[in-house]
C-alpha cells in the first residue's frame, strides 16, 4: 500500500512538474500525514506547528521541516503509530535520513556533496593531510620535534605570515562553500514558508530559539529522551558547551587577530590576556562538551537519528575533542622541547577542522539556523490552507 501510495505521489509530481521525491522524502511525507491527522505532538517542537500549516508536502516543504527538527526524540517516545505499529512512524530517523540528504544537495560545489556519504573517511583523510603537513614542516624548519631554540615562541617555528597564507584561504574557502550551500536552502524553503521577508521580531526569536537550543528541551523543557525513555537535559548543556565553547576559541583568535594588525601587539600573549583568557576558557568548554555529546552518542536510543550517519557525528565530535585537547596541550608545553610536536599536531588538526567545515556535522548548525529563521517568519503569515467548499 505504501508503495502504491509512493507510485502515485510520484506520478502527480510528474504531471505537475514538481520536483519527484527521494525514497527519505517520501516516508518523511507520509509519516507528516499521519502527524497531521493525529496532532498529539503539535507543542513539542517547530516541527509541528509548521506541519499543521500545510496539507501536502513537497520538496521545499520536507526540506524545510526536516532541518527544524532537533532529532530529540520526544515524538517517537509519545508516538501510539511508532514501531511496531505497522504505521511505522519514526519522525526522528525519517527527518535525520533527508536532513543528511539536504546537506550533500546543497553543497557547494555540488561535486563535493558525495563527501557527506563518507565523511569518516574524509575526516581521517584531512587530519592525516594535516598532521603530515604541520610535522613535516616543523622538521623542516626546526631539524626535531623536541627541543630546538625556540623559547616559547610559536613564530620562531611558524612565522605568523606562513601561517596566515596556509590558514586564511582554507578558512575562506569553508566560509564561502558553507555560504553559498545555505542560500540555495534558504530560496527553496523561502518559497514554502510564505515568501516574506525576514523581520526584526522575527530574527530575534530565532537567535533566541539557537542562542537558547530551545528545542532540545524536547517540547517540555525536560530535555531529549535517552535510550531507557527517560528525560536528560545533558545533550542541551554538552551542546550548549561546544557551541559557546567554539565561540570562545574563535572570539580568542578574532580578538589576537585585531592585537596584531591594529594595536602593532605581537604573540606570544600573557596568561592574563584576553586572548588567552577567552581561548583557555573556550578550549576546557569544547573539551568538555565534546566529551558529554560523544558518551550521549553511544548511548542514544537506538530508534532515534540515522544510524548511517553515526560516523560523520562520532567523527565532527572526535576532530572538535582533538583540536581542543590538543589546544590545551600546547598552552601547558609551550616552554617545554616538545613546543614542536604540540605546535604541529595542534595546527595540523584545526586544518582538517577548517577543511572538512563545510561538508561534515559542523553544516547542521548553519541549516537549522536557517529553517528557525524561516519557520519564526513564516508564522507570523496567515496560512494558506484551503479546506474545502463548505
Amino acid at each position: 500500500m505504501q508503495q502504491l501510495e509512493a507510485l502515485t505521489r510520484d506520478a502527480r509530481a510528474l504531471a505537475s512538474g514538481a520536483p519527484v521525491l527521494s525514497a527519505p522524502e517520501d516516508e518523511v511525507a507520509r509519516q507528516m500525514q499521519i502527524c497531521n491527522a493525529c496532532r498529539y505532538c503539535e507543542g513539542f517542537c517547530a516541527v509541528f506547528p509548521a506541519m499543521t500549516r500545510r496539507l501536502e508536502f513537497g520538496k521545499a516543504d520536507i526540506h524545510f521541516l526536516a532541518n527544524l527538527c532537533h532529532n530529540c526524540g520526544a515524538c517517537l517516545h509519545a508516538c501510539q503509530y511508532a514501531p511496531p505499529h505497522e504505521f511505522a512512524v519514526n519522525v526522528p530517523r525519517s527527518m535525520a535520513q533527508v536532513r543528511g540528504q539536504t546537506y550533500a544537495d546543497f553543497a557547494w560545489p555540488p561535486a563535493l556533496g558525495a563527501l557527506y556519504q563518507r565523511n569518516g573517511l574524509t575526516l581521517s583523510l584531512a587530519l592525516a593531510a594535516g598532521l603530515a603537513l604541520f610535522l613535516l614542516m616543523a622538521l623542516a624548519i626546526n631539524g626535531t620535534l623536541m627541543g630546538g631554540d625556540l623559547d616559547g615562541n610559536f613564530y620562531k617555528l611558524f612565522p605568523h605570515n606562513l601561517l596566515v597564507g596556509l590558514f586564511v584561504p582554507v578558512f575562506g574557502f569553508a566560509v564561502l562553500a558553507l555560504a553559498l550551500g545555505v542560500r540555495k536552502f534558504w530560496r527553496e524553503v523561502s518559497l514554502a514558508t510564505s515568501g516574506a521577508p525576514v523581520n526584526g521580531p522575527a530574527a530575534a526569536e530565532a537567535a533566541d530559539n539557537v542562542l537558547r537550543l530551545k528545542y532540545l528541551g524536547g517540547g517540555h523543557g525536560k530535555g531529549c529522551n535517552n535510550a531507557d525513555d527517560a528525560w536528560t537535559l545533558w545533550r542541551r548543556r554538552f551542546h550548549h558547551a561546544t557551541f559557546y565553547g567554539f565561540m570562545l576559541c574563535f572570539a580568542a583568535t578574532s580578538v589576537a587577530t585585531l592585537y596584531h594588525y591594529v594595536l602593532g601587539w605581537s604573540a606570544p600573549y600573557s596568561m592574563t590576556s584576553l586572548p588567552k583568557l577567552l581561548g583557555v576558557s573556550g578550549g576546557i568548554s569544547l573539551l568538555a562538551g565534546t566529551a558529554g555529546l560523544f558518551w550521549l552518542n553511544l548511548k542514544r536510543h537506538p530508534l532515534h537519528g540515522d544510524a548511517a550517519q553515526k560516523p560523520m557525528d562520532r567523527g565532527f565530535i572526535a576532530l572538535l575533542f582533538f583540536t581542543s585537547l590538543t589546544g590545551l596541550a600546547l598552552m601547558l608545553g609551550r616552554q617545554t622541547p616538545a613546543l614542536a610536536a604540540l605546535l604541529a599536531v595542534h595546527l595540523g588538526a584545526v586544518m582538517a577542522l577548517f577543511a572538512t567545515l563545510p561538508y561534515g556535522k559542523f553544516a547542521h548548525g548553519v541549516f537549522r539556523t536557517a529553517a528557525l529563521l524561516r519557520h519564526t517568519v513564516e508564522k507570523r503569515q496567515p496560512t494558506n490552507l484551503q479546506l474545502g467548499d463548505e
